[in-house]
């Protein structure tokens, strides 16, 4: 029978969500390509049992997770109600809706009838009567903003959520949201949105500006790069690396001299800074404060204690920021 960590939260930061009285902890667990049937269930378990005992209580998830879709939220339930469900008043579980889930027309995007339905479907795999944050998970261009933002409203009436959450939003968009959620009494509190030294994009689109005047906070997914920012591609690609067992989303072809050029250099400088590459890369993002937690994957435990050791030094000198902007821009 798993038992927590006595000195769990010894050490783990905690960060306020904007102006909201939640907080989460620095680095909190994602369970996005880990925790489905092509995984070992025992190494899903210590993966969950580690982070917890080293103060990860945010543990992140969707409906579409897996694969295939639907099963990391069925391995976590299991998790829970065999061992860690007994702390449920300690954890920060989330969730979304945004995806394609089954087929038809009510099986993906922003409907009121397709996010209500799947948070259903997302508590019942999880064996549990509400999750904490509820996101919409992507921009719908073809469903009015009022209703999709009436739906999260809904979710949290209900009681079946305590807050809600935008991913995948630009800062106009952001906006719109919000003063939507704020007139029907919402508690909307986080922005979940990709942000890495080689992805910008919320600093270009408005959304890392927007998010910090509208005290919201900001939870990043992909800070590694897919595994880009770590030192795993130095000397070639592994055969059990990303590119070779799921190339959906990261290519070969993503792997150009440049952008090893730019990782071997980016390397040199987190060990003159006393860290690994993906320890500075997850060190960068939270560097200044408007982002509350970085969203960091595993896939093994030694990987979860890794990455909370990047806590430990999110302050750059401007020469480290201007270098970083040199070798990455």
């Amino acid at each position: 029978m798993y038992q927590a960590s006595q000195n769990r939260y010894d050490t783990m930061p905690y960060n306020r969500l904007g102006v909201s009285g939640l907080k989460l902890p620095a680095v909190s667990l994602g369970l996005w390509h880990n925790f489905g049937n092509t995984g070992r269930f025992d190494n899903m378990q210590k993966m969950c049992f580690t982070a917890f005992d080293n103060g990860i209580t945010h543990f992140d998830l969707a409906n579409n997770y897996g694969p295939p879709e639907g099963t990391a939220e069925i391995n976590f339930g299991r998790i829970l109600k065999e061992d860690l469900g007994v702390y449920r008043d300690e954890l920060i579980i989330s969730t979304k809706a945004g995806y394609w889930m089954w087929p038809g027309p009510y099986g993906d995007w922003g409907s009121r009838k397709y996010l209500l339905s799947s948070l259903d479907q997302s508590l019942k795999r999880m064996g549990l009567a509400y999750v904490d944050i509820f996101y919409h998970h992507r921009m719908d261009p073809n469903t009015p903003l009022e209703e999709t933002m009436g739906a999260l409203a809904t979710a949290v009436h209900s009681g079946k959520a305590l807050y809600v959450g935008l991913s995948n939003y630009d800062g106009e968009h952001l906006s719109q949201a919000c003063a939507i959620l704020d007139e029907l009494k919402v508690p909307f509190v986080i922005n979940q949105n990709r942000y890495s030294i080689f992805d910008r994009t919320i600093e270009n689109n408005g959304l890392k500006d927007t998010a910090a005047k509208l005290g919201k906070g900001i939870i990043a997914f992909s800070p590694l790069a897919q595994g880009l920012l770590t030192d795993r591609y130095l000397k070639g690609i592994p055969g059990d690396s990303r590119i070779m067992t799921d190339g959906r989303f990261l290519k070969e072809n993503t792997l150009t001299q440049k952008r090893l050029d730019q990782i071997r250099q980016l390397n040199e400088l987190a060990a003159q800074r006393g860290q690994t590459l993906a320890q500075m890369a997850l060190s960068w993002v939270l560097r200044d404060g408007v982002v509350t937690s970085v969203l960091a994957g595993a896939s093994r435990p030694e990987q979860v204690v890794d990455n909370i050791q990047a806590v430990q030094n999110t302050a750059f000198t401007p020469d480290e920021l201007r270098l970083i902007d040199q070798i990455s821009l």
